[in-house]
């Protein structure tokens, strides 16, 4: 057969968008029951999340240290790609195999209720989206496939007067037979092995439309559902009460208020979030509760409106995630209302022998903390509020753990449901199942924030400012050097305590045209000075020194 000639191969991209509207009609029907049943269940995020609990944690750290905040979109993206490619090719598999291709594309909605069915938070309705998905594309998959193929010879598909190629031909003659340009609006191409069939460009044309409006009504349907379902009103309507122990007032000088130097405190819209949720969590404050069981006297059971009732302690706070990179930006600090946790652990009344609080979110996700440190006199707070507002639904609302000192991978838990008293050799976190650390103390580092790496800056008297950090222990001092010079100590803004970072200053660089390496190190209250070995974020936090090269002109 030469190039000119119609065949199989030459229509690949009709059959090929004909699964593609299918696998669309699929997921956007998927999304509109999700919006009835939960977000969460939607199709892409099952599986979604299913990627991430079996992604290994050294991919997960990459992703995070390569995509940053943007992690999660380009997992979702990803896996549209990826279900965009596989429904192109059960596109071209229908064409010729109509009933393999349906059992193809039923398998997709099955890998999703499997994806699904392994989420520690699922119900029964959850299945719901991936399967009727997948039904209402397979029902669209065979009716696409019969408006876009079509017998050849039949004249229902001719769209003007003509010889055909086909049932002209004479007897025993294929369209492969027939003369060059004749009848070119219907090309034949074979299906099913020796049955001749032609594209039917008027079918699929009016199939593919129906099928795209049907897919993106599904779908904005299925996402305003969704968004019906947001907490914010509740979250609107909360009532902050007064702390019974308010924080001590900032110290003046706790900011230098350097332009590009990170703020002492870190607006709420700017502050990290990591977290292994798709879709956050939308938990009515009304319907909350969060139990404390396990090993002891006494299990403990609270409502929002108990917590807000209890006496509130107010605390500056700086939390890190154990992701953060040598110089990394998952570092923040906020003033955080909420009620200690040792009090209700004492109310409860804690076992001899218990070593662990094993805290789980609302979507599953669980937290392994060490009862010494969430009871040896620090702030570790059931919080509600951050920086005067109810937490932010992103950042846990309504409540979540905040403990001073850890990484939030052991302390940080957000939608936090759920806090079983146990022991490190009873029960293990998510997190430390996967090969971190089952304690993670936070390690004493320190940060550049200008100038800027990599960015060329005038010569003259420059400022090198940045932020350190060394919870519950604190910062004493922090030290720079420019090109393996001498080690020249930095003024250090006030703190309010241990448990924040610090920002710290060297006014007076002289900066000479030239490339520059600047580097900075911290000295904690313990008179430890960080190390300038290099180690990753796993598998229990990043160590070294910040480096930072500039450019002098």
């Amino acid at each position: 057969m030469n190039g000119n000639q119609p065949g199989p191969r030459r229509y690949s991209w009709a059959a090929a968008l004909v699964g593609l509207v299918a696998g669309a009609v699929a997921l956007g029907v998927g999304e509109l029951v999700a919006g009835f049943v939960s977000p969460k269940a939607s199709p892409v995020i099952v599986v979604g999340d299913a990627a991430v609990d079996y992604t290994p944690a050294a991919v997960k750290d990459w992703a995070i240290r390569t995509f940053g905040a943007s992690d999660k979109l380009v997992l979702i993206g990803g896996i549209v790609v990826v279900l965009a490619l596989v429904a192109a090719g059960v596109g071209m598999l229908a064409r010729d195999r109509p009933r393999a291709a349906t059992a193809a594309l039923m398998a997709l909605g099955l890998l999703g209720v499997a994806a699904a069915v392994t989420r520690p938070d699922s119900g029964p309705l959850d299945l719901l989206p991936s399967l009727l998905g997948a039904a209402v594309g397979a029902w669209t998959l065979r009716a696409l496939t019969r408006r876009a193929w079509r017998a050849a010879g039949h004249d229902d598909v001719r769209t003007s007067p003509g010889p055909s190629p086909v049932r002209d031909a004479p007897e025993g003659a294929t369209a492969m037979d027939a003369p060059a340009g004749a009848g070119a609006e219907r090309p034949a191409v074979m299906r099913s092995g020796r049955e001749l069939y032609e594209v039917d460009r008027r079918g699929l044309l009016t199939g593919v439309v129906a099928g795209v409006v049907v897919a993106g009504a599904t779908g904005l349907a299925g996402r305003g559902l969704a968004e019906g379902m947001s907490v914010d009103t509740e979250r609107a309507a909360v009532a902050l009460p007064k702390p019974a122990v308010p924080a001590r007032p900032l110290p003046a000088g706790v900011d230098l208020r350097l332009t590009g130097l990170s703020p002492f405190s870190t607006p709420n819209r700017d502050f990290y979030r990591v977290d292994t949720a798709l879709v956050v969590p939308q938990v009515d404050p009304r319907t909350w509760t969060l139990k404390i069981h396990g090993l002891v006297d006494r299990p403990v059971e609270l409502t929002f409106a108990d917590l807000l009732r209890r006496p509130l302690t107010e605390a500056d706070v700086t939390l890190t995630c154990v992701s953060n990179d040598v110089g990394g930006p998952y570092v923040g600090n906020a003033r955080w209302l909420g009620a200690r946790l040792a009090d209700l652990l004492r109310e409860a009344g804690i076992r001899s022998g218990a070593d662990m609080l094993l805290s789980t979110s609302s979507d599953g996700w669980t937290c392994g903390t060490p009862v010494d440190i969430v009871m040896d006199g620090r702030d570790a707070l059931l919080a509600i509020a951050m920086n005067g507002e109810a937490l932010p639904v992103s950042h846990g609302f309504p409540a979540r753990q905040v403990v001073p000192g850890l990484y939030g991978y052991v302390s940080a838990t957000k939608w936090v449901t759920d806090i079983k008293v146990t022991r490190y050799d009873q029960d293990e976190a998510y997190w430390t199942s996967r090969g971190w650390a089952a304690k993670g103390p936070i390690k004493t580092e320190s940060r550049i924030d200008l100038p800027r790496g990599g960015t060329t800056i005038k010569a003259g008297r420059t400022a090198i400012a940045g932020v350190a950090w060394a919870q519950h222990r604190g910062v004493d001092a922090v030290e720079v050097r420019v090109d393996k010079g001498p080690w020249l100590r930095a003024r250090l803004a006030e703190v309010p305590g241990p448990d924040t970072w610090r920002q710290w200053v060297l006014d007076d660089w002289q900066a000479t045209p030239g490339r520059h390496t600047i580097e900075v190190r911290a000295t904690d209250a313990t008179g430890y000075t960080q190390t300038s070995a290099y180690a990753p974020p796993a598998p229990d936090g990043a160590s070294g020194w910040h480096s930072i090269l500039v450019v002098v002109e």
